[in-house]
């Protein structure tokens, strides 16, 4: 069982290190996805600097990534814990790639991966509330609150409680390495504006002075 284990959690870790945003925009448009914009290796900064249809490519990569880092684990069957050990391992991946010098994105995508694999009817009731709150604001870091409702949603669904901490954690997780990333923008001269109503981008995440 501990050589499952370990091998669920190195693929889990490799799987999210793939640096799929990066390999689209270097590959697509030749540039450095790392230094454009944000400055992140997510979808989002693909969508924005080459263009949706890659974005919405690099979004289903890194969301793939969390799946099937889970699934490997639960087909190596090993405890739950475990599982969600080697969904981590896949965010860690994924924010620090081994592949890019342990430069990457903050890992909304891959958690959103992991959680659609550990609990998906809870998870597209929270990524419902996370639309309906980014949809007027066209704020993609408020769509936080959405997923951070998925732990109540578990309890309200009477799952076992590492549904409930485990997605927790994994939110607090993004949340804070969110918030340093905001607190990074702003250092480089970014906007205070906008925190909660996103007047620089449309709800479909173009320029509005395009």
């Amino acid at each position: 069982m501990i050589i499952e284990i370990i091998v669920a959690i190195i693929i889990g870790y490799l799987l999210g290190a793939i640096p799929f945003a990066y390999i689209i925009a270097r590959t697509r448009k030749g540039i450095d996805i790392r230094e454009k914009g944000s400055r992140n290796v997510g979808a989002l900064a693909v969508w924005r600097e080459v263009n949706p249809g890659f974005g919405i490519i690099a979004l289903a990569a890194d969301v793939g990534k969390g799946v099937l880092a889970v699934y490997v684990a639960k087909w190596l069957g090993i405890d739950l814990i475990w599982i969600c050990v080697a969904g981590l391992a896949a965010v860690v991946g994924h924010n620090w790639p081994v592949f890019l010098k342990f430069r990457g994105g903050k890992g909304a995508s891959t958690i959103m991966g992991v959680l659609l694999a550990l609990m998906p009817v809870q998870f597209l009731i929270g990524l419902g509330i996370a639309i309906l709150i980014v949809i007027p604001t066209s704020n993609i870091r408020l769509g936080m609150i959405g997923l951070a409702c998925i732990p109540l949603i578990a309890w309200l669904f009477d799952k076992p409680a590492e549904y409930i901490y485990y997605p927790l954690f994994l939110i607090l997780f993004l949340a804070v390495y969110t918030l340093l990333g905001l607190k990074a923008e702003i250092a480089r001269g970014g906007e205070r504006k906008g925190l909660i109503v996103d007047k620089k981008y449309t709800f479909w995440q173009t320029k509005k002075n395009e």
